[in-house]
């Protein structure tokens, strides 16, 4: 008996040991996963592309899902509707709480899944989507293998205007920007019908309906764009952008105009064509605070990203700001020609916007720049 009873209690710590061991082979092989995790890489400060080979995408919006779900399901969207194109740049339009910083880990998952370039990127939180529960509206530039604008494309600035009064319904300010719009389009010789993208920033989304119906009738074949940039404005704004294909060739891979019937500022260009085979679009460079010394630093790291890209910023085509206050704007104004050539000021957008990827930050900016 006393053998039989050894025997037994031999056999338990031999069971126990075994699990014991098993236990620890099974900890450290969970450790060594984790350990080989990946961080998601960071998109590229810039990218470089062909003008005549720009194509111009937005995926459709969702309200399926939360912030993270509409982003992948937006990207997915996008890479159908490229149909092999490279997609070069993405901006992002948030709405609502969720962190902005999860769309660019996204962004690096789900190209690095596809074996797929990663994008420029620029992420900002706008006041709000037209569409109950969107959270995410993705644009994206990407190039084509063959060339599809044979003389470039042509960059427009946002053709803002204002009310006194906030508006709930903003239709009527809203159509006479898309009519500021279509006199620069026609001013370069092209049509409404050449209209490749249109991005309108908004004060309200009371009458968004309308809004999409008068941008589908004005611009028939381009992508279209509306967000709210902050809510809660006291006046009425819109302020609509756009892209569209060159007619003519120009003979200059850039030129600066300012068509008739618009105000001609010495600030910014009103339209600008592009016929370049190498074009520097970049990705979203913050400012950390807003002193004049943050904002210079932030232009200096700008220049250095397009200069490593093969641009300069005295090159610039194109400057879209994404500031958080007033004052900012106003710094931004008085700093920006240390950097650029205000003997061709570059086409512009700056509207205030309600937040960025950064607690710190104090705008965002990008830019189209060429060598």
């Amino acid at each position: 008996m006393r053998i039989f009873l050894s025997f037994v209690v031999l056999l338990v710590f031999c069971a126990d040991l075994l699990t014991a061991q098993r236990r620890k082979r099974g900890k450290k092989a969970e450790e060594e996963i984790t350990q080989t995790l990946e961080v998601p890489k960071d998109p590229p400060a810039a990218v470089v592309g062909d003008s005549q080979r720009f194509v111009y995408l937005n995926a459709p919006l969702s309200a399926k899902g939360l912030l993270s779900q509409q982003t992948r399901d937006g990207l997915k969207s996008l890479r159908r509707l490229a149909k092999g194109a490279t997609i070069l740049k993405i901006r992002a339009f948030v709405a609502g709480t969720g962190d902005l910083r999860r769309v660019q880990a996204i962004v690096s998952e789900e190209f690095t899944d596809w074996r797929a370039p990663l994008p420029a990127l620029t992420t900002i939180l706008v006041g709000g989507l037209p569409l109950e529960g969107a959270q995410v509206l993705l644009e994206a530039v990407a190039v084509e293998k063959k060339p599809v604008n044979p003389h470039g494309v042509v960059l427009f600035s946002g053709q803002q205007v204002t009310s006194k009064e906030p508006l709930e319904k903003i239709e009527p300010i809203f159509r006479t920007s898309l009519d500021n719009l279509s006199t620069a389009v026609k001013g370069v010789g092209i049509t409404d019908a050449d209209v490749l993208r249109v991005t309108c920033f908004s004060s309200a989304l009371g009458d968004h309906a309308q809004q999409r119906q008068l941008l589908a009738e004005r611009f028939p074949k381009a992508a279209h764009t509306i967000v709210q940039v902050l809510r809660g404005l006291t006046t009425g704004l819109v302020e609509c952008e756009a892209v569209g294909r060159a007619a003519a060739s120009t003979g200059a891979p850039m030129k600066m105009m300012n068509p008739a019937g618009l105000e001609a500022s010495p600030n910014y260009s009103q339209a600008v064509i592009l016929n370049a085979p190498k074009v520097i679009l970049s990705g979203g460079q913050m400012a950390f605070r807003a002193e004049p010394a943050d904002i210079r630093l932030a232009f200096e790291r700008l220049g250095k990203t397009v200069e490593q890209a093969g641009g300069s910023l005295k090159r610039t085509a194109m400057t879209s700001y994404y500031p958080l206050a007033t004052s900012t704007i106003d710094k931004i104004r008085q700093i920006r020609f240390e950097y650029l050539d205000k003997a061709q000021p570059p086409a512009s957008t700056m509207l205030l916007f309600e937040g960025l990827p950064s607690m710190d930050a104090s705008f965002v900016m990008e830019v189209i720049a060429l060598p």
